[in-house]
Formats: structure tokens, C-alpha cells, sequence
């Protein structure tokens, strides 16, 4: 049984006591987890020597989600952006198996009208990469019939639908400044919990307040429990506003799942981040 759990980026301020060396961050955030979201490869295409050196920092089992470029996705709409997309294609192949899938990440306003274009690029990418698809237009949540089109769309492809959970920020009125800047940018669309594939991929949003993020997740322990039961690989990339403690947040996510699951594989073990004493 195999559960992936990660965060939104593999650096942050909060966590450098953990990641000593600045040049090595990627390696000190592999001992805390093993998988991570690839959001940068959206803003920019890394070159092919930056993608070399994550995967050098990296063991054979640690599993990135590149997302594409928003050349690809947002500029194009899935209906041009050839040279920007050989150009991720070419970048990223360094990973290999270390790439857990190619992340197709769809702007809210991309509905079931444009299905179309979505299965033009899903069967112009690389067999042998997986692939999951975020949709964000409130019709493919509330219109059983565009539900239907895109699952079957996906189907097809052999594809993912990739939830972002971000209920539990809803669920209650911003008490931060981190909160309310989520608010303002985070999809807000029912939580999705059906699996398409056995390597389905979560990503979920909580809140500042610890505890409320753990009790949000709750319905996502069970949902995972059972999705390794039948056989299925998850992937689980934690989010809070500000992501402060994600790191530690993904771990005991982890650790909820293996608590009734005692098979499960466990995560790497971190360094000690202070000086070890006799007493």
C-alpha cells in the first residue's frame, strides 16, 4: 500500500531550521515527504538542469505533480501552445518515474462547452505519463450532465479528476489575513470524493487554526483508508493559508491513514533539526 502526502511547494520560510542547506532544500523537504505540487512550472519552464538537480535531490520513490504551462492552459485554452508545451515535455522527462503525473489545471471560466479541446490534448500527451485534470467551472459540480461528459471524457483518456477541497476554508468567515487572501483566490466548489483511476490525487485547503484543519480532513482519512483497501495509490497534497506548517501537517495526515492501516509504508524519518544530548 503506497499513500503519497505532500505540500504546494518544497521551500518556505518557516521551514528553513528544517532545510539547513539553501542549495539543497528540495532534499531536506524528501525527508519530511514524498511527493510535492510542481506549481512553479506554470509560471515559468524550468530548464532541463534545474529538473536534472530535482531529481538528484530526490530518491526513485519521491513523486512530483508538474502543472502545465499557463501558456498551454489560460493563454490558449488548451487550443495552441505547442512550443510551450514540448518545451515542459522536454524539461520535465529528467524525473522519470519520479513524475507522478502531468497536472492539467483548467481556469474557472473553462466549461463543458470546451470539453473539445481537453480531449485534443489529453490524447497529445505522452501515454507514459499520467495525467489529472482540476476543473473549477461550477457546472461540472452542479450539473450531473456535465459531471457525466467530463468523466466519461476522462475515461476514455485514462485520466484523473483532480479535487481541490477548499470546504473547510469555507466553512467559516476569515479570521487572518492569510485566510481572507485565500478566500479571494481559492476555488470554492463542492468537495469531490470518486476516484477515476488507482492513482487518484487530492489536493486540500484548511485554515490558520490547526485543529480545524485536521477535523475538515477527516472525511478525506476515511476516503483514503478505504481507496488503499481496494488496491489504489492516493496522492494527498495538504494546504493551509499560509503553508507554515503544512510540512508537519502532511506527516500527520500520514500517520491518521496508517493508524488503521498498519501495511501501510512509512514516511522517511527527518534529521534532527538541534544537536543531540546524552540527557
Amino acid at each position: 500500500m503506497e499513500l503519497y502526502v505532500g505540500c504546494a511547494q518544497w521551500t518556505h520560510a518557516a521551514w528553513h531550521d528544517r532545510q539547513p542547506n539553501p542549495r539543497e532544500r528540495l532534499r531536506g523537504y524528501a525527508n519530511w515527504c514524498n511527493a510535492v505540487e510542481g506549481n512553479t512550472t506554470f509560471y515559468a519552464i524550468p530548464a532541463r538542469a534545474t529538473v536534472e538537480s530535482w531529481a538528484r535531490q530526490t530518491g526513485p520513490d519521491f513523486r512530483f505533480l508538474p502543472k502545465l504551462p499557463r501558456a498551454v492552459t489560460h493563454e490558449q485554452r488548451l487550443r495552441g501552445g505547442d512550443s510551450e508545451l514540448r518545451a515542459f515535455l522536454d524539461a520535465v522527462e529528467p524525473l522519470g518515474s519520479r513524475l507522478h503525473a502531468l497536472w492539467v489545471q483548467l481556469p474557472a471560466s473553462f466549461g463543458p462547452t470546451e470539453l473539445g479541446a481537453l480531449w485534443g490534448l489529453l490524447r497529445q500527451l505522452p501515454q507514459q505519463y499520467r495525467t489529472a485534470v482540476e476543473v473549477r467551472h461550477p457546472a461540472f459540480f452542479e450539473d450531473p450532465r456535465a459531471e457525466e461528459q467530463l468523466e466519461q471524457l476522462l475515461g476514455r483518456a485514462g485520466a484523473e479528476w483532480l479535487p481541490f477541497d477548499t470546504t473547510t476554508l469555507f466553512a467559516a468567515r476569515p479570521t487572518s489575513p492569510g485566510e481572507r487572501e485565500a478566500w479571494s483566490k481559492k476555488p470554492r466548489v463542492p468537495r469531490r470524493a470518486r476516484a477515476l483511476t488507482d492513482h487518484p490525487v487530492v489536493r486540500y485547503c484548511g485554515r490558520d487554526d490547526h485543529n480545524a484543519t485536521v477535523a475538515g480532513w477527516r472525511p478525506w482519512v476515511e476516503t483514503v483508508t478505504g481507496w488503499l483497501r481496494e488496491g489504489r495509490s492516493p496522492t494527498i497534497f495538504i494546504h493551509t493559508p499560509d503553508n507554515a506548517e503544512s510540512l508537519s501537517l502532511a506527516r500527520r495526515f500520514h500517520a491518521e491513514v496508517a493508524a488503521g492501516l498498519p501495511g501501510l509504508d512509512a514516511l522517511p524519518e527527518p534529521a534532527p533539526t538541534e544537536p543531540m544530548t546524552l540527557f
